[in-house]
């Protein structure tokens, strides 16, 4: 029961800071919409802006481990936190700040969904679809690159599941073995179901054949 009216409130308290913060920035008040932000961090979360854009990503989502459990709830939160401010300094004009914290927020969403967050919560697939189109003219980060590929091929996206594990490989990464039991994995499924995900099956075989070739050739003498 705590944790349903913890969270009812958080969400309670999220809505109308998104609201006042989307009339601040219409009134070109920046300074006092970031003040919002920082204010739901701290009551929340007991954090503030400087802390959660300067702690590594890995020691900021330690900070949400309960007993070894992590708390995708208030992971979730600080994500959506974190998209808000990036608004607010992408209205500034701050594209290099706004970029920084919406690779952060997509990284701690995606790290959330992995440990099992509920998407319904603050509507996760949207705001990563969303993370998404913010970034996409931009190189993603390996770790966050990771958490990206099983994601879409959770959702079905088959098509944008395959160039995720492209970008994994063309940026130096070991996942020749994980992308052949992808594809063997893909092989087993509906064709109405792949063809819905972008990749039909006549793709999938192809792209098995190729993406054999391409690790063939890594580890050739």
């Amino acid at each position: 029961m705590f944790r349903r009216d913890y969270i009812v409130r958080m969400i309670e308290d999220m809505t109308a800071m998104v609201a006042k913060v989307f009339t601040l920035k219409q009134e070109r008040k920046n300074t006092e919409a970031l003040w919002e932000v920082d204010e739901l961090l701290n009551r929340h979360f007991r954090l503030n802006s400087r802390l959660m854009n300067s702690l590594a990503l890995d020691d900021l989502i330690n900070m949400f481990r309960l007993g070894g459990v992590l708390e995708t709830d208030k992971l979730q939160g600080v994500a959506r936190l974190l998209k808000e401010e990036a608004s607010i300094y992408g209205a500034a004009g701050k594209s290099e700040e706004s970029l920084q914290r919406n690779l952060r927020s997509l990284h701690l969403f995606l790290y959330a969904d992995r440990g099992g967050a509920d998407r319904s919560l603050l509507g996760l697939t949207a705001e990563v679809d969303s993370l998404l189109a913010e970034t996409e003219r931009y190189r993603l980060p390996v770790a966050t690159e990771h958490l990206l590929w099983p994601y879409l091929e959770s959702l079905g996206r088959y098509a944008k599941a395959e160039d995720s594990l492209y970008r994994l490989w063309e940026q130096g990464e070991d996942v020749g073995a994980e992308g052949s039991a992808w594809y063997e994995r893909l092989l087993l499924l509906p064709q109405e179901k792949l063809e819905q995900g972008g990749l039909p099956l006549d793709e999938v075989r192809q792209g098995r054949e190729e993406w054999a070739r391409l690790t063939a050739k890594s580890v050739s003498p």
